[in-house]
């Protein structure tokens, strides 16, 4: 059944749209998510797209590109101004933090199924961040490539928080497997702007030069400069920057030059290029922004590209335009022949040499970061994305030879619990390992008397630490269930049951702990049986439920919010106590009606006896010894093989205790109800029945269902110590 659940939501998942958010911070992202954001347009029946705008693209300063988005008819859902101006290292990490202040209102408006994030930015570390804390899963683009300053780090860190990646080489889907990523998650798609870069383009370009650089100037005839300070090393890509502005000036070319992004030291290097002169000088046109489309056209037919952009090392080798590469800022980045590097230089005539050597060459088209195809293959891996399988993503990481380890299992099985069980009858004492299971079990007949019970407490406790230590157990502490009315905080036993005799107000804790020097805890068996369920059992992971036990008496315990509840006097639980009845028998708290009074295993052997004692037990197949005691499985072996008073005892038993579920569900509406104990898989189905007939509608459909452990006292008392260690370990 819960297979075919899961199958019926992998369906319905599959069938919708998939929601994809994509994020551009800046004109030099949104180039590589264009074409993805195109695709997806076309495809209505698939996905749902969100548009986030933010970083660079909302500055005048930088042209306000966001206005090429909404030109290419995209509609904007959310534009956050995300900048702290000041373009030096504490701008950009205030940016960082603005940004994640306010990135969660959108994604949790948006709530989409992916968030598409490209490169290496600081504002795209940001987005990361977000969607990764947020529990929402990240396609990263142009993951897995090296290069210089602080963008390694960066991409690689988004790299990391990503569930999947586009990337654009087999060398950067190597580095990603390296980086012990997913090799199944990992798309080697190629660069998305190749798609448009390698489709036919209108031969419209001396348009757009002429519109850019003046009437005059040919193709081939002029270059392209564009240079962003490395922010690891500002002082260095200034003076660079300043050699490569001495060494064009001396060119004496046509040049057209695009202000640097917004990093820490770009303020610094416009400085520098307005000390120049260049904005007035005739051979230089200085601008803020370049459409993607007309950019790309300038490149294609310049005679010369120069500066650090990743846009010389990647999209000018799809058209042979010769490249001046400088300084570290694409460090580690493929190229191809057409790429000169110049990694420093200290006056402009090295700058001013690589001019010579480049400028006016023809270089084969390279295609290293792809093949034109990238957008149909990110669409296919979106649309095969499951959003049903787990969301923590998990890392491939090497065997270690040598290394030194600690296994779980070893862990969860030698770490114990001393666990004490005190019933009317007898006293248990097991040793208890962190799985659940129990080691080892030691039974005694419970004393009468409160000296003699401490006395043979401590003396099966201490036996039982040292086979531990035989074991190779370690005891973290001893958990204590007992039957009555407790305080768990001070460990004191308040009231106990009339079956066991001198077991009131009781410091239970102070003697144990003395004697044993172990850390103590307690609680009455009704409790215990709700705290092993909900560290062994059905209560798994249920945050709201209610445990009763089905035994000698009726006990439980509730788990509101996966707390159990004890309530102001810590009688909170007493279910066998929950009147069903004004006039019913007696029960042994005094009162008549209680739950317990019909449907305990004491009830039913009163009944038993009742019935045998005026011969009306007596049914074929059913034979009781006259020095048998009669007791509730005579009676429950009667009622199955036909006998009608037996089952009309059973019956009312089974309203009882149904009626007393159904009271239970309309006062702390649990979504689960557990039946332990010895006749908890008699009651199990008429107690459904009762819900299905009395309950409200809305807590009709609650289950009833039986405990699956033998040993819940004994469990329960263990859990106490269990989960206590669990959280101080952590």
């Amino acid at each position: 059944m819960e297979r075919g659940m899961m199958e019926e939501q992998h369906q319905m998942l599959s069938k919708r749209k998939l929601r994809v958010c994509v994020a551009t911070c800046n004109r030099a992202d949104y180039s590589k998510l264009a074409p993805i954001m195109f695709g997806i347009k076309a495809h209505p029946e698939s996905f749902e797209m969100e548009v986030v705008v933010l970083g660079s693209h909302l500055i005048d300063d930088y042209g306000n590109t966001f206005r090429m988005i909404e030109q290419d008819d995209f509609d904007v859902g959310s534009k956050l101004h995300t900048i702290v101006r000041g373009e030096d290292e504490a701008a950009m990490v205030e940016s960082v933090g603005l940004a994640l202040v306010k990135l969660p209102d959108v994604l949790q408006r948006l709530c989409p199924d992916i968030l598409v994030v490209h490169g290496d930015r600081f504002d795209a570390l940001a987005l990361a961040t977000a969607a990764a804390l947020m529990n929402i899963r990240i396609l990263h683009l142009e993951g897995g490539e090296v290069s210089g300053t602080i963008d390694d780090s960066i991409r690689h860190a988004i790299s990391k928080l990503a569930h999947y990646h586009a990337c654009c080489t087999r060398s950067a889907e190597q580095h990603l497997i390296s980086m012990c990523e997913d090799h199944s998650r990992i798309l080697m798609a190629g660069c998305p702007s190749y798609d448009k870069l390698l489709s036919p383009r209108k031969n419209n370009h001396m348009d757009t030069i002429h519109s850019w650089l003046g009437d005059s100037v040919q193709e081939n005839q002029y270059i392209v400069a564009l240079q962003h300070p490395v922010t690891t090393d500002i002082q260095n890509s200034i003076k660079i920057y300043s050699l490569m502005l001495d060494a064009l000036t001396s060119f004496n070319k046509k040049t057209l030059i695009l202000f640097p992004n917004i990093d820490a030291g770009s303020k610094e290097m416009v400085r520098v290029m307005r000390k120049k002169g260049i904005e007035q000088h005739p051979n230089f046109r200085a601008v803020k922004h370049v459409p993607f489309d007309q950019f790309i056209q300038l490149v294609a037919h310049a005679g010369c590209m120069i500066g650090n952009s990743s846009c010389g090392v990647r999209e000018a080798g799809a058209f042979g335009t010769p490249v001046i590469n400088l300084g570290s800022r694409q460090t580690g980045r493929e190229t191809g022949e057409n790429v000169l590097h110049v990694r420093d230089a200290d006056t402009h005539n090295k700058i001013y040499h690589a001019l010579e050597l480049q400028f006016g060459k023809r270089y084969p088209c390279s295609k290293i970061y792809g093949d034109g195809n990238a957008v149909p293959r990110i669409l296919k891996f979106l649309r095969n994305i499951k959003l049903d399988e787990p969301l923590q993503k998990s890392f491939c990481f090497p065997p270690v030879k040598g290394a030194f380890f600690q296994d779980i299992d070893h862990i969860l099985e030698t770490q114990s619990a001393l666990a004490v069980d005190l019933g009317g009858t007898n006293l248990r004492i097991a040793i208890v390992c962190m799985r659940g299971k129990i080691v080892r079990k030691y039974c005694k007949p419970n004393p009468k008397t409160y000296e003699s019970r401490i006395q043979l407490i401590l003396s099966m406790c201490n036996d039982a630490i040292r086979d531990a230590v035989r074991l190779n157990c370690r005891i973290l502490g001893v958990g204590v269930s007992t039957g009555g009315r407790v305080n768990p905080q001070e460990g004191v036993i308040l009231h106990s049951t009339k079956l066991i005799q001198e077991w009131s107000s009781v410091d239970l804790r102070t003697p144990l702990s003395n004697e044993l020097h172990l850390p103590v805890w307690l609680d009455n068996d009704g409790n215990c049986a709700a705290l092993a369920e909900k560290k062994f059992g059905h209560g798994q992971g249920v945050e709201n439920f209610v445990t009763i036990i089905t035994g000698t008496g009726i006990g439980g315990g509730i788990v509101q919010h996966h707390e159990l509840v004890h309530g102001s006097t810590f009688c909170a639980g007493e279910l066998g106590h929950i009147m069903v009845s004004l006039d019913g028998p007696e029960c042994m708290c005094g009162s008549h009606g209680c739950i317990e009074a019909y449907a305990s295993g004491m009830a039913l052997q009163r009944e038993a006896k009742r019935l045998h004692d005026e011969d009306l037990l007596k049914v074929e197949g059913l034979e009781v010894k006259k020095v048998e005691a009669v007791g509730a499985a005579h009676l429950i072996s009667a009622a199955r093989l036909g006998n009608s008073r037996a089952q009309a005892v059973l019956k009312t038993a089974s309203t009882a205790l149904g009626v007393g579920v159904v009271n239970m569900l309309h006062m702390v509406n649990p979504s689960l109800v557990i039946l332990s104990g010895v006749l908890a898989s008699h009651y199990q189905s008429p107690v459904q029945d009762i819900i299905s007939q009395r309950a409200l509608v809305s807590s009709q459909g609650i289950k009833v269902v039986t405990s699956d452990l033998e040993e819940p006292a004994l469990l329960g008392a263990a859990s106490m110590v269990l989960d206590y260690s669990t959280r101080r370990i952590s």
